[in-house]
């Protein structure tokens, strides 16, 4: 899936630390005043984190049309970051009106300077038709630089282009190569991902093994798919010695974020009665909450239940 944009922080956000909210105030306020004058010299970066200040309200009321004005500023010596953030902006249409033109000509000119965020959301933009004819071609240029440069949303996405032939001829290896250098940076859906090639065999041999440890990954890291992924494997013994307990332990997690097949198949497991005690009352509830998401099944198995 496609990964909506966030803006650059500033240097300045960083250095906060924790638990020291009376000096941390003082500080703040304290380098409020220093950067405005900074900023009111014409440094750029002081300009960009007067900008990111108003933007988040760190130290000053927050404000997105000042911070709108910084960034431009910044942005118009140059600045990098705050041509990022501006696009942003004008992405969403936060103190600026919204034009996903402006939002590509800032894009464009961080993108050019190397920012992989900026390569990134260009691609995006490109892979939408946002204020741009949609072309995938161009999407894959700046998502793949974004990706050399170690973005990992873009890696994902890069593989997700390679593994579909979307816009590009499909390319299994170059798909594998971009999933496994984003899950090997701990991305829960690129790992989710993978476990996927190596659950269904797709460009590799088939190895539930490896299937199983990048599900467990993303798994751990509250991935729904990878979740209900696990439940599978253990309820259908994939690579595992069957285990109706760790399936249903499974199901029950992504079922409790909201994922329509977890929720059908853990409404199965209580009508049942496998892995969990028999529960008509609690299949229902779940099969209920599968067709309330958009799952047919579960909408099948909620009439059938309330015939019996």
């Amino acid at each position: 899936t496609l990964t909506s944009c966030q803006k650059m922080q500033s240097e300045a956000k960083n250095e906060a630390s924790e638990g020291q909210i009376v000096i941390e105030e003082i500080e703040t306020e304290t380098k409020a005043e220093d950067i405005q004058g900074l900023a009111e010299q014409g440094d750029a970066e002081a300009q960009f984190d007067l900008g990111w200040m108003y933007d988040i309200g760190e130290g000053v009321h927050q404000d997105y049309a000042k911070a709108a004005q910084w960034y431009i500023k910044s942005a118009n010596q140059g600045f990098p970051e705050a041509q990022y953030n501006l696009g942003v902006m004008y992405r969403e249409g936060e103190g600026v009106t919204q034009d996903y033109a402006e939002a590509i000509k800032w894009y464009t000119k961080a993108a050019n300077q190397g920012l992989p965020e900026a390569e990134y959301d260009l691609g995006l933009m490109y892979t939408q038709g946002n204020g741009v004819d949609r072309d995938l071609s161009k999407a894959l240029k700046w998502y793949t630089k974004a990706a050399n440069q170690g973005y990992v949303i873009a890696q994902n996405d890069l593989a997700a282009m390679y593994y579909e032939g979307d816009g590009i001829e499909q390319d299994l290896s170059q798909s594998l190569k971009w999933y496994t250098e984003a899950a090997d940076q701990e991305y829960a859906p690129a790992q989710a991902n993978l476990g996927a090639i190596y659950y269904q065999g797709n460009g590799v041999i088939q190895d539930f093994s490896q299937a199983l440890k990048w599900f467990g990954k993303a798994a751990d890291q509250e991935n729904t798919n990878a979740q209900y992924n696990l439940g599978v494997m253990y309820y259908m013994g994939h690579g595992v010695s069957r285990d109706f307990s760790r399936a249903f332990k499974w199901y029950t997690k992504a079922a409790n974020q909201g994922y329509a097949p977890a929720q059908n198949n853990l409404g199965a497991m209580y009508r049942d009665g496998v892995g969990a005690n028999q529960d008509n009352a609690q299949a229902k509830n779940w099969f209920g909450k599968a067709c309330e998401n958009g799952q047919q099944e579960g909408c099948n198995n909620y009439r059938k239940l309330n015939q019996n």
